[in-house]
């Protein structure tokens, strides 16, 4: 049986083990890609993971799964894409391919013969038909007055926007990439802190209050703090016993946000 509002300091196999199907609402991680941090207690088994995430996220449920690229003897690994690929093929809908721009260079690895890479890709897969989306709607028009035009068909043909009169408003919903810089200043102990503001904007749009989130690489515990902030519900899988210490004093601080 499997307790919610709880960090277990285990491996998140045996995490999930004890969780019925269709248990999750939305799982938010960045995992250990590529050797590129190190970790206390490293363990992956990516395949068994995926499995399982598909086993226990909820129908209409989502997983948000952050992960870069290592650059390995001048080539890039695609580890990104193979894993993106193979939740497909585990089940999950590749529902959106987002993309968190750093503004900043913070990789490792020479740029004499290519340019900085300052971003990472946020797949958002989902079981089935996506049952939660709430748009967040802070990218400011910079056209005024009342929307116009055509779309062209695939057979070339145009046809008239479904929008076409309506007023546009100050502020349209926010594009696919979402500059967010790094956790500056890191005070958590943790070599590679989630952006709490990054991982808010993630439960915000795809779960409601109440519903059940989950870390299974919880490390600092930024998930499970933004959870709590938003009135969610949370469960975080971290393998280090250290930084289950940090997500215990992070997590104490935390207060539910009053609507």
């Amino acid at each position: 049986m499997i307790e919610v509002n709880k960090i277990y300091n285990e491996n998140c196999l045996d995490t999930m083990s004890r969780m019925d199907d269709n248990f999750i609402d939305l799982t938010v991680t960045s995992p250990p890609y590529d050797n590129l941090r190190t970790y206390n207690g490293y363990e992956f088994d990516f395949e068994s993971i995926a499995k399982e995430l598909y086993r226990v996220t909820k129908k209409g449920g989502v997983v948000v799964w952050v992960v870069g690229d290592a650059t390995i003897n001048g080539s890039e690994t695609g580890t990104s894409f193979k894993q993106a690929l193979y939740f497909k093929e585990c089940g999950f809908n590749l529902h959106d391919t987002m993309i968190w721009n750093k503004g900043s260079f913070t990789a490792v690895g020479s740029l004499k013969h290519r340019y900085a890479q300052t971003f990472e890709y946020m797949f958002v897969l989902t079981k089935g038909t996506i049952k939660t989306f709430n748009p967040i709607k802070d990218r400011k028009n910079k056209v005024k007055g009342r929307i116009g035009g055509n779309l062209r068909k695939a057979d070339g043909s145009m046809v008239e926007m479904s929008t076409d009169g309506k007023q546009r408003t100050e502020y349209g919903q926010r594009f696919a990439i979402w500059d967010q810089p790094p956790c500056g200043g890191n005070k958590t102990g943790h070599p590679a802190p989630f952006p709490k503001t990054l991982i808010k904007d993630h439960i915000l749009s795809w779960s409601n209050k109440d519903d059940l989130v989950y870390d299974p690489f919880m490390g600092s515990g930024t998930t499970a703090k933004m959870a709590i902030e938003l009135n969610r519900n949370y469960i975080g899988s971290e393998i280090s016993e250290e930084y289950c210490k940090i997500i215990e004093r992070r997590i104490a601080n935390s207060e539910p946000e009053l609507f």
